[in-house]
């Protein structure tokens, strides 16, 4: 699905995205508390994770590249939110983008494709956790439908503090 306006592809996540998934999530991990992960990962430690996500059903990755350098700007995931079978219909949704790729549209490129994948599935309800402050998410995550719930209170300790996780939920 390319897009004239930013010069965007979005497609599935495939092997071959492995090693530049893994650094753009690793600065995550180092950079910022948007992850509660503490200790970075190699494209092995990693790889279980990209194979968890296939290219049909509920729990898909999609990777945004840039059309000319096929460089990974972005990607999303709609992965379980927990592991009982009732909850099989609940998908937790998530978007991380290149530090030097924001206020370009990638994330609503890539939640367009997410969601209009996920049309396609049984699924009924999304989620997403957001780490306050973070703005940028909570107006992608509205502008997509979802509404806030509630919030978790310091539920996770990283870079030496504790962290609140404000919880977004939409219909599907």
């Amino acid at each position: 699905m390319p897009s004239d306006r930013t010069k965007v592809q979005v497609r599935p996540g495939v092997e071959d995205d492995l090693a530049a998934l893994t650094d753009l999530y690793n600065h995550y991990v180092r950079e910022t508390p948007t992850t509660f992960d503490i200790k970075t990962f190699t494209p092995q430690e990693r790889r279980s994770w990209l194979l968890s996500y296939p290219e049909d059903g509920p729990h898909r990755l999609m990777v945004a590249t840039d059309m000319d350098s096929q460089r990974i700007l972005g990607y999303a995931t709609s992965g379980p939110f927990r592991a009982k079978p009732a909850y099989g219909t609940t998908v937790e949704v998530t978007v991380y983008l290149a530090p030097d790729a924001g206020g370009r549209g990638i994330g609503t490129l890539l939640y367009e494709a997410l969601f209009e994948a996920l049309a396609r599935e049984d699924v009924h309800r999304a989620l997403a956790g957001v780490v306050p402050p973070n703005e940028a998410s909570v107006r992608l995550h509205e502008r997509f439908g979802f509404r806030y719930v509630g919030t978790y209170r310091e539920v996770g300790r990283k870079f030496g503090r504790y962290w609140d996780v404000a919880w977004y939920e939409k219909e599907l």
